[in-house]
């Protein structure tokens, strides 16, 4: 798969899970090419993965080469003049355009200016290329915006149906348009709420459907229902929280990825306390914490405390800027107490009476259901079954950071340990041994190698035989450094790649292979993992190679034999986390 567009996640591995959801927008980018998929739109609050599953599917469909052509275009939180939008939006239109067509992934960052592009256009006869960067230059000249907007915001389907080609739209963060784009050239004055409606027609094409997403879910779907009218788009909640086992993978993968050591035990320690959150996982690996250590159960608590506690780590600050954002319409005292109590006891309705009498807000119902009104627009609570039901968001992440915010302020609460509670949650888990090994079990099918490193990292003076059987050296070693897929090359050319290298301080070299398969390896797998100890040993002849075989699915016969004839090591499992 290539990787044209560059995904804000950064290295591609670190995004993890979402199978389901890639699985159903799968089949509904599928019957784009026959005219059966309806706009959709992608709501959840911020850092929940929205941009990193939208930006994925760009560059999925963008390496698929098919009958759809994937569009996508961010609109950022700054201020933009509308000819300005205009000329962004369809410069990034025919640049990803062109760049499909010539399979070229420069053009999908490194933008095409318009006079390029209808350089293009002449070159291969694509008369609309022309056609529309000639009328943007001539409406701008004489100022006709909402022409050169038009041109602009309609081409995807215009050239689905003149071209007979599918295009698929994305548009990320799409409650932006109401609230940054200007009519005034300085940006002054009120912005042009109404952009969004230009989406009215084009939110229903079958060729050039729509997938929008938005942070701010009440304030979207209040400018979906108002200019693009109810049912055009099809609402997908996305949850921020990843199923446990993945949730578990990002750990690893993280790790990995930022060069933070963790143990086996303090991976799941990791993955509990964050709620199996990718965002809050990551600000755990990066954590400016000064006594940061994830291989201890005391610096795993105390890590992640200091990411929910303190007002300058990543995971506060960010939520900090989101919390200022929605409550700005809302920002007194009673409002603060109600969002609290629906934030502690989101597993309950509340009505007004309900929390006029918990509360003893002293306000009156209609004070406190107003105040409820506004802090469901500002995406914090949300409505229950009736409408004047109202519960706090099951979101544990943002809880933590409220609970954190306003516990001292709002006088009625009695401020919590959160630490102590993080401590208290480990020993929970460290209860339940059998619960935990069994996680670790279940999941080594799909990260086999980073358990392992792990488990060498994290280990101190061990033998090769605690992991694995057949191992004839019998020396202890102490662990300096583990690195996994490493390059190896072949003397003609040929690259090749060690799963896992693990250096001893006494020179001794623990080289070991990983099949994760289902099925028994076989003789010409273990003849290929044999060669390439050879190559290593020749190119570091003063390494003492200790060879190991880790393989899920077994050996077959023909395959331990020539295991035992090369004194590699096997397993079938990790012995020891």
């Amino acid at each position: 798969m290539q990787y044209p567009l560059e995904e804000k996640i950064g290295a591609p591995d670190l995004l993890v899970g979402r199978d389901r959801e890639f699985e159903k927008f799968g089949k509904w980018i599928a019957n784009i090419p026959k005219k059966l998929s309806k706009s959709r739109v992608i709501l959840a609050r911020r850092k929940s993965g929205k941009t990193s599953f939208v930006q994925r599917i760009f560059n999925q469909v963008w390496s698929e080469n098919g009958q759809v052509i994937p569009f996508y275009i961010d609109i950022p939180e700054s201020n933009i003049w509308y000819p300005h939008l205009a000329f962004r939006y369809y410069q990034t239109f025919a640049s990803q355009y062109i760049s499909f067509l010539e399979r070229d992934e420069r053009a999908v960052d490194d933008l095409l200016t318009l006079e390029h592009i209808r350089e293009y256009g002449v070159s291969k006869a694509l008369d609309s290329l022309v056609r529309d960067v000639d009328s943007i230059a001539n409406d701008s000249e004489k100022r006709r915006h909402d022409l050169m907007w038009y041109t602009a915001y309609s081409a995807p389907h215009r050239y689905a149906s003149v071209l007979g080609r599918r295009f698929l739209v994305i548009i990320d963060e799409f409650q932006n348009l109401s609230r940054y784009v200007y009519r005034n050239e300085g940006c002054e004055g009120k912005p042009d709420e109404t952009i969004p409606g230009s989406f009215h027609s084009p939110s229903e094409s079958k060729v050039a459907p729509m997938l929008v997403t938005g942070s701010y879910v009440s304030w979207l779907i209040e400018i979906a229902g108002k200019y693009l009218e109810a049912g055009r788009l099809t609402e997908i909640r996305m949850n921020p929280y990843l199923e446990p086992e993945k949730g578990l993978e990002a750990v690893y993968r993280y790790s990995e990825a930022f060069g933070e050591p963790v143990t086996n035990d303090t991976a799941l320690m990791i993955n509990r306390l964050c709620m199996s959150d990718p965002f809050f996982i990551s600000c755990v690996m990066q954590s400016d914490y000064e006594h940061r250590d994830l291989t201890t159960e005391e610096g795993v608590a105390a890590t992640v405390n200091y990411e929910v506690t303190d007002r300058y780590s990543e995971m506060s600050r960010t939520w900090g800027e989101y919390i200022q954002l929605t409550l700005a319409k809302v920002n007194d005292r009673h409002a603060k107490k109600i969002l609290l109590h629906l934030s502690k006891n989101s597993d309950q309705s509340w009505t007004p009476d309900d929390l006029e009498r918990t509360l003893g807000l002293g306000i009156g119902t209609d004070a406190i259901r107003r105040r409820l009104n506004l802090l469901v627009e500002a995406d914090v609570i949300e409505w229950g079954k009736s409408d004047i039901d109202f519960r706090g968001l099951r979101d544990g992440t943002l809880n933590l950071i409220l609970r954190n915010r306003f516990e001292k302020e709002i006088g009625t609460f009695t401020p919590t340990d959160l630490k102590l509670e993080f401590q208290e949650e480990i020993e929970k888990l460290k209860k339940d041994r059998d619960r935990l090994q069994g996680a670790l079990n279940n999941l080594t099918g799909r990260v086999a190698e980073s358990q392992l490193a792990s488990a060498f990292r994290s280990r101190k003076r061990f033998a090769l035989s605690d992991f694995f059987r057949g191992v004839k050296d019998k020396a202890r070693l102490n662990i300096i450094a583990v690195k996994r897929r490493v390059p190896l090359q072949r003397e003609d050319g040929k690259n090749m790649e060690l799963d896992i290298v693990a250096e001893s301080d006494c020179g001794r070299t623990v080289i070991v292979e990983v099949k994760r398969w289902k099925t028994p390896v076989g003789k010409t797998v273990t003849e290929d993992f044999a060669e390439k100890l050879d190559i290593f040993s020749e190119q570091n002849p003063d390494k003492t190679v200790l060879p190991a075989f880790l393989s899920l699915g077994g050996f077959r016969k023909d395959a331990g034999d020539l295991c035992r004839k090369r004194e590699i090591a096997t397993a079938e499992r990790i012995e020891h986390f």
